[in-house]
């Protein structure tokens, strides 16, 4: 079997589903999809956020300086940005299980051989930079086969009227992921050392790997079931017997997914200073524990999943279909508590309430623009090649950002003497224009 035709989509099955059980089949499996690809996806994550919770101890240590983690942190950023433009148009052709599955095995074994490399006596520092900073960066190949199948699914099992809900679930993986990561393997590092943390992940990944393979399957079809379109009774639509290739070319010429592309960049950068930097920035400018940064960034994370799930219903409910409003009021609660975190002190009860907020507000923001928005304006069948747009926007930016980040911190700061004001300022400055762009081509979205 060679490589295109092991990742190949699934031919449709010969023995079909008797028309009595297509309902109850299709129920089940749909359902078993939806947890496979959050589960897994949420476990993507953990593979890919340890890398911040060991910036301290690498940095204490002198493996690393915080320059070099910028840059290490900005190569994965950066592969994954290429990697999720070609992993999202390719994945429109894929087997979703298959691929899904790949990529997070390829992550785990990255996690598990940069934890190896702890234990490696090197006779210098470069070394370790250079071997970190590569197999990181093939670690952002392997996360860009994440998200793109995940979404893909909900174009392949949900109808029309059911996929934006779900939509919004599948965005909060991500936060769940994080969440576990600072949770857990914050306690691993605490005990066991940084390289116990990539130990911890390599492990999750390879549960991921386990439940993915076990739960999603490809299409309805490949499971003698009828598409998806037919079970739900939707009208046929012009673009639903038009070539993948042509249906992608229109979602490359539409103004709006770029106006997405660009507001989505702006969103990645503040969302990624948090998330990255956020327990450097608590242990450094606010004096708290390695402990306790982890558990703040933590409820940080928890609370982006009840604003990622609640941006669906908001938009659809409370706004009835107007996705304006809903940034506007998000960006702004984005914007207070950001500024809140990064300027003012407070305790310890204070800054999980600041961090809480703006994940909350930028969970919303981030469902809406990037999610919402762009499914509004593209043709089903080319949802990867949309994703994959968006994606290379997003994280070219938020490797940007952990360059410039890392090096603001750094050269602004003196010895044991942090400051980070500069960088916050950096922060603050995208968080204003993530929330000014889709507001002022709100006309273009709809083109």
């Amino acid at each position: 079997m060679s490589l295109i035709s092991y990742f190949r989509t699934s031919a449709p099955a010969r023995d079909k589903v008797p028309a009595s059980e297509i309902g109850a089949r299709y129920r089940k499996l749909r359902n078993r999809t939806f947890v496979g690809v959050c589960a897994g996806y949420s476990l993507y994550y953990v593979c890919r956020m340890v890398l911040s919770i060991v910036k301290q101890p690498l940095i204490d240590e002198g493996v690393l300086s915080a320059g070099q983690l910028g840059i290490i942190g900005s190569a994965m950023l950066l592969i994954y940005a290429i990697g999720k433009f070609v992993s999202g148009f390719i994945a429109d052709y894929c087997n979703i299980r298959r691929f899904m599955a790949v990529g997070l095995a390829v992550s785990a074994a990255i996690n598990l051989l940069m934890g190896l490399l702890g234990f490696v006596d090197f006779r210098t520092g470069t070394i370790m930079f250079v071997a970190f900073a590569l197999l990181w960066g093939l670690n952002g190949w392997a996360q860009s086969m994440g998200s793109p199948p995940g979404v893909i699914s909900l174009s392949r099992w949900f109808p029309l009227n059911r996929r934006g809900t779900f939509y919004t679930i599948f965005s909060a993986t991500p936060y769940v992921g994080k969440f576990l990561t600072f949770i857990s393997i914050g306690f691993v590092v605490g005990a066991l050392g940084w390289q116990g943390g990539f130990f911890f992940s390599a492990l999750a990944g390879l549960v991921g790997v386990i439940l993915i393979i076990f739960l999603v399957s490809d299409t309805p079809e490949s499971k003698g079931l009828p598409p998806v379109q037919e079970i739900a009774g939707e009208k046929p639509q012009k673009t639903d017997s038009m070539p993948i290739k042509k249906l992608q070319s229109m979602v490359i010429r539409h103004p709006g997914i770029w106006v997405i592309a660009l507001s989505s960049a702006f969103i990645y950068i503040t969302q990624y200073a948090v998330s990255g930097w956020g327990v450097l920035f608590l242990q450094k400018a606010k004096d708290f524990s390695l402990e306790s940064s982890t558990q703040i960034i933590a409820f940080s994370e928890a609370f982006g999943v009840a604003g990622t799930v609640c941006a669906g219903w908001l938009s659809d409910v409370v706004f009835r279909g107007n996705r304006v409003r809903p940034v506007v009021i998000s960006g702004l609660l984005c914007l207070a508590s950001l500024a809140l975190f990064l300027f003012t002190r407070g305790g310890y009860a204070a800054n999980i309430f600041y961090v809480s907020m703006f994940s909350l507000a930028i969970g919303i923001l981030f469902c809406i623009v990037t999610g919402l928005m762009a499914l509004d304006i593209v043709p089903r069948r080319a949802t990867g090649a949309a994703l994959g747009i968006v994606g290379i926007s997003s994280y070219v930016a938020a490797s940007i950002q952990d360059v410039a980040s890392g090096y603001l911190i750094q050269f602004f700061s003196a010895g044991d003497v942090y400051n980070f004001m500069p960088v916050s300022i950096f922060w603050v400055a995208a968080c204003v224009i993530s929330i000014l762009l889709p507001i002022i081509g709100w006309n273009r979205l709809r083109s």
